[in-house]
């Protein structure tokens, strides 16, 4: 089999069916120009650069290579091309050197398992199969793989730490495939609707009616799968039996040998299709010169022969429709309909969601700043594979069990893949019209009305969703359903229409290209289901089934003005509200790389950027509490802070004793340095050291306040009888605590007095006299030192009431008590007359 020859042979039959269809479609193109098209308007804008300066997630993962068989660290990044480039590790990347290699995710599928694997490499060689539990021809370093399986080129192998990791990973790949098998431009609306119908043209020609899932990726990509689909079989066929060795050697053969073939097919189809567009796009001008000269005489010669071949199939095709196609209808729609709808509900919530977000962080930080951050995340939720994984997981689970035999309907990937595109669609729509209705009133408001402004834009675009949702699911229903049954109805109206080719003759040569006979044949097959499947949606749009609005309900001009802020440039949330940007501008200056790598802003965050996670080797995405979400620390604030408000609101009562004051008398009295060392932070120590100054000056104010006391006292006791020794050294002691008990009892004169009491109190005992203490805990001394000292008072039997001389002494003790005082707590004055003693 020579390679080159059967491309040729090919590709040749595929650029003649190009050719034609593309007069076809540039015909139909400018005749909708024209004449215009119904539909509803959409209400919602449409952001035309969605990933402009954007990249979509990088990080690191263990990569299995090929030409060495061991497990390497590799950095991943993902522009917005959502092709995977990997490095060598992040310094690479950001010295700006070439990739390792690139992956265009076109047509791959992201399995979890070596089983699923195993499963599909099976099937791709049938004549060489596994046994069951026998060895894998590779084993992974962990137990959460990734795998990329392609029917055609080359697998690729990764590995992930945890299973946060691994989830993370495959929404990012699922959407890397989901994206890139998007590729055909729906912009161009020649050229895509004349490459759509060539392919599907040279596959019914071939035998390959129905739906077909490798119609992803570019036109070249698109070209070489439709290639290997007729190549393949006979690359089985040749090169099979050759194979030696044991069964996994053959089956990584056959893939290497797969892989290289698929990439010279695809160097080939790429060129080849150039070509062929190129001599179609000289060839144009001449061509719409032509149409728009005899616009009128092509559409009636069309008209006439469409009227020819109507009469001859719709007898058949209606009786096709009445047997095998109409009992289908209700069950396939409710089959499409609610995973669907679930999707696209879901898609309405998590918007919500975010927004009610915003508006709660605005609430209790409302500011310009504080929006910019919000909005310059919710300005990429459409694109965030993460959190919209939960819309794109409702329409995994669509179901069409029956109808792929029935109706050669190859997989349900095609309806799945290209409903999650819609709902990626819907919800940047819907982000960005909120972005524009949202930034134009903050234009003419202040500050104090953010949440007001955005609850309104909110509300203005949720009712603008659920429309623009309802029109977008009920074409996607109607285009789904005649992509199952148009093309079962083709291969079984096709054989018994083989007098089709005889009416090109009723076709003038002048408009023998923009007229095909095969063309008005598969339209007037459509024309006949279309009635039905209108019909149906219509049905469940009346009876308000998944929110479906009803055909009639059309808003059009609702806002006319919204349409015009389409035209806006793209608003950077960051720059023009975001704060802090100078001085990293600055930084940067001088550095035009690094300025452009700060500006490309990734749309998923690392886990660990998210959380603040310490990141361990080779462990891109591993996930670690946050401190300030650790439950037992938020337990011990609660508890300290409960005990400290008991202990403020027991002791000013003097009903309960101080619970800590009591655990301090029970230890042994220690020095001020070892105390401090069991201190828990160093704030309580620096506070002690403070308070420890301060009780120095207090007391020696008191030392002297005590010596002017002790020489009045002295006076008067030489008018008594000087025999009496030990009613002197009574005496001596007597005054201080009767000042304490003058305290006690008038406790408002001494605060109103000394409104710093509570800092300036010394220590209960001597030997603690250098302890660094807290506030709290110099007021809780200070009232049980008080109690505890009268209590030694009345018990040493010096107040006696007999004894009118110390009645006297007691009340001139008060007197100077009174005079004496100079802002310092009565505690103060017991513990320095102890130490004066």
């Amino acid at each position: 089999m020579k390679l080159p020859l059967f491309l040729w042979e090919l590709m040749g039959e595929f650029g003649r069916l190009y050719e034609q269809q593309y007069a076809v479609a540039l015909f139909n193109k400018m005749r909708y120009d024209i004449e215009g098209g119904g539909g509803p308007q959409n209400q919602l804008l449409h952001r035309k650069v969605p990933l402009k300066n954007k990249s979509i997630f990088s990080g690191d993962l263990f990569q299995y290579l090929e030409e060495n068989k061991k497990w390497r660290n590799r950095f991943l990044f993902i522009p917005d091309s959502y092709n995977i480039n990997y490095y060598e590790n992040k310094q690479a990347h950001d010295r700006g050197l070439h990739p390792k290699g690139t992956i265009n995710c076109a047509g791959y599928r992201v399995l979890t398992s070596m089983e699923e694997y195993l499963e599909r490499l099976n099937t791709s060689l049938p004549g060489v199969k596994a046994k069951v539990g026998s060895s894998p021809f590779l084993k992974f370093a962990t137990q959460f793989p990734l795998i990329l399986w392609h029917p055609y080129a080359r697998h690729y192998y990764f590995c992930m730490v945890t299973e946060k990791e691994q989830q993370k990973w495959n929404a990012v790949f699922q959407d890397c495939v989901r994206h890139t098998n998007n590729g055909l431009p729906e912009e161009c609306k020649v050229q895509t609707p004349a490459f759509t119908d060539a392919v599907r043209l040279f596959r019914q020609a071939h035998g390959h009616y129905g739906t077909w899932d490798m119609m992803c990726g570019t036109p070249p990509q698109i070209l070489a799968n439709l290639v290997m689909e007729t190549l393949l079989p006979e690359m089985r066929d040749l090169i099979t039996p050759k194979l030696k060795g044991k069964m996994h050697e053959r089956q990584r053969n056959w893939m290497l040998i797969s892989d290289a073939v698929y990439g010279l097919v695809q160097s080939q189809t790429r060129a080849q299709y150039e070509a062929v567009v190129q001599s179609c796009e000289a060839g144009r001008p001449p061509l719409e010169t032509t149409i728009r000269t005899d616009m009128d005489q092509i559409i009636t010669s069309k008209e006439h022969v469409s009227s020819k071949i109507k009469a001859l199939v719709l007898p058949k095709a209606e009786k096709l429709l009445k047997v095998s196609i109409q009992p289908y209808i209700s069950s396939i729609l409710d089959a499409l309909m609610e995973p669907t709808s679930r999707g696209f509900f879901e898609v309405r919530d998590l918007f919500f969601r975010e927004l009610v977000d915003m508006s709660k962080n605005l609430l209790n930080d409302g500011n310009k700043e504080k929006l910019g951050e919000h909005m310059e995340k919710i300005s990429m939720l459409a694109f965030h594979p993460v959190k919209m994984q939960s819309c794109y997981e409702k329409m995994e689970s669509l179901s069409l069990e029956g109808l792929q035999q029935r109706f050669d309907v190859s997989s349900p990937s095609v309806f799945v893949q290209r409903a999650q595109i819609l709902m990626r669609e819907q919800m940047d729509d819907a982000v960005y019209t909120f972005e524009q209705l949202l930034h134009q009133s903050l234009e003419d408001q202040e500050a104090e009305d953010l949440c007001k402004t955005s609850q309104r834009c909110q509300d203005r675009v949720i009712k603008k969703f659920d429309y623009d949702s309802s029109t977008v699911r009920k074409k996607f229903f109607r285009e789904a359903l005649l992509q199952i049954f148009i093309p079962y109805m083709l291969k079984q109206l096709s054989p018994s229409c083989s007098e089709l080719p005889r009416f090109q003759e009723l076709i003038f040569e002048d408009f023998s290209r923009f007229i095909l006979v095969e063309n008005i044949f598969e339209e007037a097959v459509l024309h006949t289901v279309m009635k039905d499947i209108m019909m149906a949606v219509k049905e469940a749009a009346v009876q308000r089934r998944h929110n479906l609005y009803r055909d009639s309900i059309v808003l059009t001009n609702s806002d006319p003005n919204l349409h015009l802020l389409g035209e806006n440039p793209p608003i950077d949330w960051a720059e023009e509200y975001g704060g802090g940007q100078e001085e990293e501008d600055g930084e940067n200056a001088g550095d035009p790389e690094a300025q452009k790598r700060r500006r490309m802003k990734q749309v998923v965050s690392m886990i660990q950027v998210e959380d603040n996670v310490f990141v361990l080797p080779n462990e891109s995405c591993l996930e670690v509490p946050a401190v300030d979400n650790i439950p037992e620390e938020e337990a011990e604030v609660r508890s300290d802070t409960s005990l400290s408000q008991q202990s403020e609101k027991q002791v000013p009562n003097g009903t309960k004793k101080d619970v800590n004051k009591n655990a301090i008398d029970e230890k042994p009295p220690t020095n001020g340095s070892a105390i401090k060392e069991e201190e828990s932070t160093t704030e309580m120590s620096l506070q002690g050291t403070e308070s420890k100054s301060v009780i120095d000056c207090a007391i020696q104010e008191i030392e002297n306040a005590v010596q002017e006391e002790e020489h009045e006292l002295r006076t008067q006791k030489t008018e008594e009888s000087s025999s009496l020794k030990e009613e002197t050294a009574a005496e001596e002691v007597r005054p201080t605590s009767n000042c304490e008990e003058g305290a006690r009892l008038n406790p408002a004169d001494t605060n109103k007095d000394s409104p710093s009491s509570t800092e300036e109190e010394p220590l209960d005992s001597p030997e603690r006299k250098g302890e660094a203490v807290t506030p709290s805990d110099q007021q809780e001394n200070h009232i049980t030192a008080s109690t505890h000292d009268s209590s030694q008072c009345d018990d040493s039997g010096f107040h006696s009431p007999t004894n009118e001389a110390a009645e006297e002494k007691h009340q001139a003790g008060k007197e100077e008590c009174n005079d004496s005082e100079t802002g310092e707590d009565t505690g103060k004055g017991e513990s320095a007359h102890m130490d004066h003693q």
